[in-house]
């Protein structure tokens, strides 16, 4: 009954506010919006440039093309090379690099436009440690949901040297699940630092999904991650705001990046774990 009068007043209320309200937004401050990462694997690691747009701004995300980028470890420099004009704004590593965990790398900008008076940009970040994936197991729980609920546990000896950070994504087939920063599973060790990961349950699977739910004969993987405390707290602030990479218009202010010059966005490492099985 209260939830029918509180209606009720809101449409009253709703059909008295007639007055036009003009919200005036300055369409002309702009910021750098920067989404990349490197890792331990070897391949073509991507660093995607755009730019933050007006609220009202009704076209395809605004791309930064022309600018020069490489990255560094303080010894080897690894440039990056924009990809063809269908994709511009999309810059590559070649596909033979890898990153070393221990290392801090450097990720430098050139713009060939200056976004908010700026042309030079940089953020750091280190390669963090990873712990080694020893198994996986997967158990439906058939009591859970409607169709049942799988629960997948990870295997491992956590080192224990340090507070550890750690960013999950799993494979089904070959193809990645967690195809979105909303979807991405990160930890501490608070709980297992320097014990052995016992089962720990990581990810759960929604039976109720076709295209999600597993089958005998599945082939799911997990990758374990190293990553900093920056970039584990990066992920969680863009989580409980409600956003996505790539920032189509740039992600509440709250959310810290690592990129300077107050850009948008994070350059990040980290190292890689892996373990596989076969659904039974």
């Amino acid at each position: 009954m209260k939830k029918l009068l509180f209606f009720a007043l809101l449409a009253i209320l709703a059909a008295g506010c007639t007055e036009k309200v003009n919200i005036k937004l300055d369409p002309n401050y702009t910021r750098l919006v920067v989404d990349g990462s490197i890792s331990t694997d070897t391949a073509a690691f991507t660093i995607d440039l755009t730019q933050t747009a007006d609220y009202f701004y009704n076209a395809p995300i605004p791309r930064v093309t022309g600018a020069s980028m490489a990255i560094t470890d303080g010894t080897n420099t690894i440039p990056l090379t924009e990809t063809v004009a269908s994709t511009s704004g999309v810059y590559k590593t070649d596909p033979g690099f890898h990153g070393i965990a221990g290392r801090d790398y450097t990720l430098n900008i050139t713009l060939a436009q200056p976004i908010a008076g700026e042309t030079q940009y940089s953020s750091t970040c280190r390669l963090m440690h990873v712990a080694r994936l020893d198994s996986l197991q997967a158990e439906l729980h058939p009591d859970w949901g409607k169709k049942g609920i799988w629960e997948i546990r990870i295997f491992a000896q956590e080192p224990g040297d340090e507070v550890n950070y750690y960013m999950f994504h799993l494979y089904k087939n070959g193809k990645l699940m967690t195809d979105s920063i909303s979807k991405v599973v990160t930890s501490d060790d608070k709980y297992f630092n320097g014990s052995y990961i016992n089962g720990l349950a990581t990810m759960y699977i929604n039976a109720d999904h076709p295209w999600e739910t597993l089958h005998p004969g599945d082939t799911i993987k997990m990758q374990m991650s190293g990553i900093t405390k920056e970039y584990y707290d990066f992920i969680g602030e863009v989580q409980t705001a409600g956003f996505n990479i790539p920032f189509f218009m740039g992600p509440p202010a709250n959310v810290v990046g690592n990129i300077n010059k107050n850009a948008v966005g994070f350059f990040a490492a980290w190292s890689n774990s892996y373990a596989t099985m076969v659904v039974k």
